[in-house]
């Protein structure tokens, strides 16, 4: 294989029917750990509006166990990606997210942000610094495949195209970006895990080197001090830098998927998709799916997935 091999591949393909198998590509040959990286950055970006952020901290889940929320939120979205909408797998992880959801009044004003950042955050993350750009194809793919998924969590008025989205993600921060210490709180709980995945002499400047990668709006609803501009800098140079030197090397012919890489670790013997995420005292899943499925018992019977090596 040559290094753009799979970029030829996803343009002979349709973005409009088959923006599923164009987004794995993308995910986990091209760009898997730019996708992480942005991926989780962009729900990070939620967390700066007060009405997600005043949630998310009063729930606990997101301070108190943060390394698991990010476990279960990960490992149900890439179920989607992994076995598709349509796939027994893929609408356990859809209805296992819609339930937690549905325990919460949350607006949908507020999901279709969140469903934007999805679409637009590791568009303009890998504008700066990814090996190349996502092409036009990848885009819309992307676009579809996050329209899919809005439609499947009930969602009206989705977005039709990434400008649109792009829209709606930069005039819902500009109304809506603001402090509030559950926001900050919970920001502060996820800088902390991020920081975890390396020793611990590194993890104060692992720490800064994320604080160095918010944009102005970000950083200042958050209520950091702004970095040293030598520092933001060096640091944003080094991410490019990275892509450049990641351009050099050969395609990945194995998929990498979220789950195999070190930052996922509460499930070291594996897991069933219906029982990721957050439950009900007792156990008992709440509220319901929005979208219709022939069978609301699928997945319960799987094996659990196997913990990959490495």
């Amino acid at each position: 294989m040559q290094r753009y091999d799979w970029l030829k591949k996803i343009q002979r393909m349709d973005p409009e029917t088959e923006f599923t198998e164009i987004y794995r590509i993308s995910s986990w040959y091209e760009f898997p750990w730019d996708t992480t990286q942005s991926l989780g950055f962009a729900l990070y970006r939620t967390y700066a509006v007060p009405s997600i952020g005043r949630l998310l901290a009063r729930t606990g889940e997101f301070t108190r166990r943060t390394q698991k929320r990010y476990d279960d939120t990960v490992l149900i979205l890439e179920a989607v990606v992994e076995h598709g909408f349509d796939s027994e797998q893929g609408r356990e992880a859809i209805r296992r997210m819609n339930r937690m959801h549905h325990r919460y009044d949350i607006s949908d004003d507020d999901f279709r942000y969140v469903l934007a950042t999805f679409v637009v955050v590791p568009k303009r993350w890998l504008d700066d610094y990814g090996w190349r750009p996502y092409s036009a194809h990848e885009v819309r793919a992307a676009t579809n495949y996050y329209r899919e998924l809005g439609r499947h969590m009930g969602l009206r008025d989705i977005p039709e195209t990434y400008e649109a989205f792009e829209r709606l993600l930069d005039d819902y921060e500009r109304a809506h970006f603001g402090h509030h210490r559950g926001g900050r709180d919970v920001s502060d709980a996820t800088l902390a895990l991020m920081a975890s995945w390396y020793p611990a002499p590194l993890r104060p400047s692992m720490r800064m080197s994320s604080i160095c990668l918010l944009d102005d709006p970000l950083r200042e609803a958050f209520g950091y001090p702004r970095p040293p501009a030598a520092l933001r800098y060096a640091v944003r140079s080094g991410m490019r830098l990275r892509g450049r030197l990641i351009r050099l090397l050969p395609p990945r012919r194995t998929p990498f998927l979220a789950r195999d890489g070190r930052q996922v670790r509460s499930y070291p013997d594996g897991y069933r998709i219906g029982e990721l995420g957050t439950f009900e005292e007792g156990g008992a899943p709440t509220g319901g799916c929005p979208f219709p499925h022939a069978a609301d018992q699928v997945g319960q019977d799987q094996e659990p997935a196997p913990r990959p090596e490495g």
